[in-house]
């Protein structure tokens, strides 16, 4: 049975300092000859694409379908059965799902600003987890989730799922065999023609969905239409923008391929609303700079570039979203699930390759990582929150119109408190799934 939310908060308090403590190996309590059992949180798009994925696996049982919106849920409960021949539990209180002691892992596929939340809740129960890009919402999310994956002994993979696709862990070795010569810019970019989310007034919220629980841990505002499904990602309080949407993939890959380990040291960002006239809150024309100092030449630096025009007709550099990488040698442009073209000196075509993401290869990482401590998550939470925090960095520079300069080691904002305090976000008081130390 499910406790009341105080006493499932004492619970697990007492359980993360038990973790802390024992330090179970990573594969305590998952049997290699039984099929693992799992719950998947939030069955909108990409939830949906999970449940169609995992439902035809034998090696995995989904035993739990969570969801805040009756009808998803019913939906989603559909799907496993055709994919699956079997019937999940279902419900819209994820403490369900993490009160069943036989559920070895969960997928998280949220809206952002349950995506910390809700992953700090399910590795302090003992879970492992998946959880959907941008694994935090905010900068300060991103280090309090490493340290739940740190204390728990639980595997954690972001749902960055080029990081499992073989084809642009291809062109990505080529990178590193030098192939190109020193990269020394990167640049990602997100160029695509989006809708318009509308001008909308408070409503009452449609009887199916759960509004409060929706809200959780964010501040409480009025349901609206254009706020959700989908929509959220376009508010403050609830998303990152179409760069911590689509643009995170290419941000990430950028990063891979760049070589880079750490934060950036100073980023700025022009971004504003060029084009769409209606209530969305973040840039649709967004142009970020971030750069890294190299340890070994004092002085200089390499560049990560991120463009994005989510108003435009047209794809850029023949992929509507990708990564280039600038070496002193030659050029590799890869498009997001797309393929890749190597360029030599004088824009000799080199090598090329083709290929789609792999999502069931990512799953699959994410299951062996489960049942053998031994193998690296493809996603880590090191590698989720590097490049999440660059999709921060540059909305809060494009909003404070600065540059900004970033302590790595204390993950502040140096130069303007102003910048410095969006480094958190406002939390609803005494929520029961706001993370401690916020």
């Amino acid at each position: 049975m499910i406790p009341p939310r105080r006493e499932f908060l004492k619970t697990t308090a007492v359980a993360a300092a038990t973790i802390l403590t024992t330090a179970p190996s990573l594969d305590a309590g998952v049997r290699n000859d039984q099929p693992l059992r799992v719950g998947v949180i939030g069955c909108g798009g990409m939830g949906s694409n999970h449940l169609r994925t995992l439902s035809k696996r034998r090696d995995e049982q989904i035993a739990w379908v969570c969801d805040v919106d009756t009808e998803k849920l019913a939906a989603a409960a559909k799907i496993v059965l055709e994919g699956s021949g079997k019937t999940p539990q279902t419900t819209g209180d994820l403490r369900k799902v993490l009160d069943d002691q036989s559920v070895d892992a969960v997928f998280i596929a949220t809206p952002d600003h349950w995506h910390t939340p809700a992953a700090i809740l399910a590795l302090d129960a003992g879970k492992h987890v998946y959880v959907e890009k941008p694994c935090c919402h905010n900068i300060r999310e991103g280090r309090l989730l490493a340290k739940a994956v740190e204390r728990s002994g639980k595997r954690l993979q972001v749902g960055t799922q080029s990081r499992s696709t073989s084809c642009v862990k291809d062109g990505i070795e080529r990178i590193r065999n030098g192939e190109i010569g020193e990269i020394l810019v990167a640049k990602a970019w997100n160029s695509q023609r989006r809708s318009s989310i509308g001008k909308s007034q408070p409503g009452t919220p449609p009887a199916q969905l759960d509004f409060d629980t929706w809200l959780g841990p964010a501040p409480v505002v009025a349901w609206r239409p254009n706020l959700l499904h989908s929509v959220w990602r376009w508010w403050y309080d609830f998303g990152c923008g179409d760069i911590g949407n689509d643009g995170v993939h290419d941000i990430d890959v950028a990063l891979w391929g760049l070589g880079v380990e750490t934060h950036p040291s100073r980023v700025t960002c022009f971004g504003q609303k060029n084009y769409f006239d209606d209530d969305q809150q973040f840039p649709d024309t967004q142009y970020a700079v971030c750069e890294y100092p190299l340890a070994d030449k004092p002085g200089r630096c390499k560049q990560l570039i991120f463009e994005q025009r989510i108003w435009s007709p047209y794809v850029q550099e023949g992929y509507e979203n990708g990564a280039a990488f600038y070496g002193t040698e030659g050029v590799l442009i890869m498009g997001h699930t797309s393929g890749w073209k190597l360029y030599g000196p004088r824009n000799k075509l080199l090598a090329e390759q083709t290929g789609p993401a792999d999502l069931n290869a990512h799953h699959q990482n994410f299951f062996d990582g489960i049942r053998d401590p031994t193998v690296t998550m493809n996603a880590s939470i090191d590698a989720g929150r590097l490049s999440a925090t660059i999709v921060h960095l540059a909305n809060i520079a494009a909003r404070t119109r600065q540059v900004l300069e970033f302590d790595k080691s204390s993950e502040t904002i140096t130069n303007n408190s102003s910048a410095n305090s969006m480094v958190r976000r406002k939390y609803r008081d005494g929520y029961w799934a706001v993370p401690s130390d916020v």
